[in-house]
């Protein structure tokens, strides 16, 4: 029988559209997997020996733990419906109705089991973090207090529903700019006055003949043009 010859004069057959695996790098892979799962049940049943709770061990890449960029919000999913599978998961592990952790790949019941999951130990490790905190510095501590501030003025500006309540907002604003006038003319009368007794503090030092810097300098450019004086004639 002849052999079959595609439109390249190369040898075809019916299956050979389908996608080829590398039936060694496979099992290679799966052999791999199942030596870590291994390893991962036996750390956990010597955690438990001595009862303690496991933890998947540090690989050297994690980063220190921060705080989240923003707030979690139990509330988003509030009065919706969400259609999930008929072979969705009933227990923690998998995803299913409720609170889904895809870093973790768990779903929780309720929010508190959830909120407490994010600040686990467990999930820290999971998306990379050691669950250490940088010691902060006192002006790092400043700066994170002023912007929470902001944070929380903006917050209360964006809640203002009424008239009233928008006026008061802008009346505090108002109030606030001219407090900050105020302390910059405050400022600035008090270097001029500091600038002013430190000329005093000179001259009584050392004479009216000691020139301070930026007080004759009218005179000296009228005097660079040849303008003695104005004085009269008149006698």
């Amino acid at each position: 029988m002849a052999s079959k010859k595609g439109a390249y004069e190369n040898t075809a057959s019916d299956t050979d559209f389908r996608k080829k695996y590398d039936r060694a790098e496979y099992a290679a892979k799966a052999a791999e997997r199942e030596a870590k799962e291994k390893e991962e049940s036996k750390l956990r049943y010597e955690a438990k020996l001595v009862g303690k709770k496991y933890y998947a061990p540090l690989t050297g890449d994690e980063v220190l733990t921060q705080a989240r960029a923003s707030r979690l919000d139990v509330s988003a999913n509030v009065g919706k419906v969400v259609l999930m599978p008929a072979g969705a998961a009933t227990g923690k592990r998998g995803r299913g109705a409720g609170f889904y952790c895809a870093d973790c790949d768990l779903t929780f019941k309720d929010n508190l089991q959830w909120v407490e999951h994010e600040n686990s130990m467990q999930h820290l490790r999971a998306i990379g973090q050691t669950g250490e905190v940088k010691r902060a510095s006192v002006e790092e501590v400043h700066e994170r207090i002023r912007l929470l501030w902001e944070r929380m003025e903006e917050e209360r500006r964006g809640d203002v529903k009424t008239l009233g309540e928008r006026l008061e907002v802008r009346r505090e604003e108002e109030e606030k700019e001219r407090e900050a006038r105020r302390e910059k003319r405050r400022e600035l009368v008090e270097r001029r006055k500091k600038v002013k007794e430190e000329e005093v503090k000179v001259k009584t030092e050392y004479g009216e003949d000691v020139r301070i810097e930026g007080e004759h300098d009218e005179d000296d450019m009228m005097a660079s043009m040849g303008i003695v004086g104005f004085g009269s004639s008149k006698k």
